[in-house]
């Protein structure tokens, strides 16, 4: 199960409302980044055969059948600080994070890292 802060599903429900095409909510995992894994969040119009379909917060959420996993547990949050602002997710099925928080690898996926 995700959990998603009141702060990021404000942030996401107002993002959604400036994009006409967004339906809903698409979190996914992809190879990639420094330490092998990267975090993927976006829009879709769409939910495919092989997706898990949640609503949380008043959010639709779709996860495809291979990112699920490493996703299990992740919090969603959004922090705005003097800098700006952005989304965090807090993973706790990541054994190793790369310095940025952007990517990770799990006891039993280790991804393909590449360079930063």
């Amino acid at each position: 199960m995700i959990t998603i802060s009141e702060a990021a599903a404000a942030q996401i429900r107002t993002m959604m409302e400036q994009d006409d095409d967004a339906v809903y909510m698409r979190v996914g995992v992809q190879g990639g980044g420094c330490t092998g894994l990267s975090y993927g969040m976006g829009f879709d119009t769409e939910v495919h055969d092989d997706d898990q379909q949640i609503t949380i917060n008043n959010i639709d959420l779709v996860i495809d059948k291979e990112s699920a996993p490493m996703l299990d547990g992740v919090t969603i949050d959004y922090k705005q600080n003097m800098m700006g602002g952005g989304f965090t997710l807090d993973n706790p099925n990541a054994i190793a994070n790369c310095g940025c928080g952007a990517s990770f690898r799990t006891a039993t996926n280790a991804g393909k890292p590449e360079d930063c």
